[in-house]
């Protein structure tokens, strides 16, 4: 495949004291741009931040990776698998092994970023790793972010102002939640993932670049008083009336040769009713089992989960 790749580095910004080392993905998934948009942005105002503010601070290291190259230039989901599904520990040790010749498409991807990550850990040596992977999605209709069975995951998400679905990683195996963490690092790591909206949304973009500033104020790389007022006001604004935290009651997966259709019109977020018509498959028509609320609905030609149900639950403490 003859393609002109991008750069897998979108920004690499080091401060002046210690602090956590943050890794920021876009485009892991290549249909999903906003969040390398977002990115570059970010590192855009990081590097004017201290023109305007003398006394800003920057602790720690923030590093924006570009996930599947290769789709983000065919601008496809991926290539010939989901690499947000293939971040399997024994997988990327086998990937390290082999000749990166021998491989294509996801696995070599998958192998260049594991070896880059490895890399990134043993230069900086943090005593705290923080992943953000952005996304979007085919449906619009609200903002959300998922997270790991980690407290810390759930509480880092709670602040990036935006509703928090729990137990997505539930019959899942191979995201970039499953695999940022302790087990997998030498120091503490705690992954969230930010869904900013719609793909072609030109929104989407500037929820994604607040919900980076955000993470950095959270995690203690910038102090409060070097972030606008407006990044939280512009997450804030769009989940007005959206749940502070969900929780997943089913997740339909699917099969390429199920000929998976979903019902058009449908939204983030949007209230369905049980024995409602959802969309059809080879089998036949697809109704909703329970009185819920609609997440992610597949309107693309790729993926393997066609929707998911989610109800509100109980904010965490803070």
């Amino acid at each position: 495949m003859n393609l002109e790749l991008p750069n897998r580095i979108i920004g690499d910004y080091t401060g002046s004291e210690r602090g956590p080392l943050v890794l920021a993905f876009g485009g892991m998934h290549g249909n999903e741009p906003a969040g390398v948009n977002a990115l570059q942005a970010v590192f855009q105002l990081l590097h004017l931040e201290p023109g305007h503010n003398p006394g800003f601070v920057f602790k720690g290291r923030l590093v924006a990776i570009r996930g599947n190259r290769q789709a983000l230039a065919l601008r496809q989901r991926y290539v010939f698998k989901d690499i947000n599904r293939q971040w399997h520990p024994d997988h990327l040790a086998h990937l390290q092994a082999t000749d990166p010749r021998l491989l294509g498409g996801e696995d070599w991807e998958l192998r260049e970023l594991y070896l880059l990550i490895q890399q990134l850990v043993a230069e900086y040596q943090p005593e705290r790793i923080y992943v953000l992977d952005l996304h979007t999605t085919t449906a619009g209709g609200g903002i959300f972010s998922i997270t790991s069975d980690d407290e810390e995951s759930i509480q880092l998400a709670v602040q990036l102002h935006a509703p928090v679905i729990t137990g997505m990683l539930q019959g899942l195996s191979g995201t970039t939640l499953h695999f940022f963490t302790d087990q997998n690092f030498p120091c503490r790591t705690v992954a969230v993932s930010f869904e900013a909206g719609q793909h072609e949304d030109p929104l989407s973009e500037k929820r994604a670049i607040a919900a980076v500033i955000n993470l950095l104020r959270s995690v203690g790389c910038v102090v409060p008083a070097d972030v606008e007022n407006k990044h939280d006001d512009i997450l804030i604004g769009y989940s007005q009336g959206l749940p502070k935290v969900a929780e997943l009651l089913l997740a339909h997966r699917i099969q390429p040769e199920d000929q998976f259709v979903m019902q058009p019109g449908y939204t983030n977020f949007q209230a369905v009713r049980q024995g409602e018509l959802l969309a059809h498959d080879r089998h036949g028509p697809i109704h909703c089992p329970i009185d819920a609320h609609l997440l992610m609905p597949l309107y693309q030609a790729q993926g393997q989960d066609g929707f998911f149900l989610v109800r509100a639950a109980a904010a965490p403490s803070r």
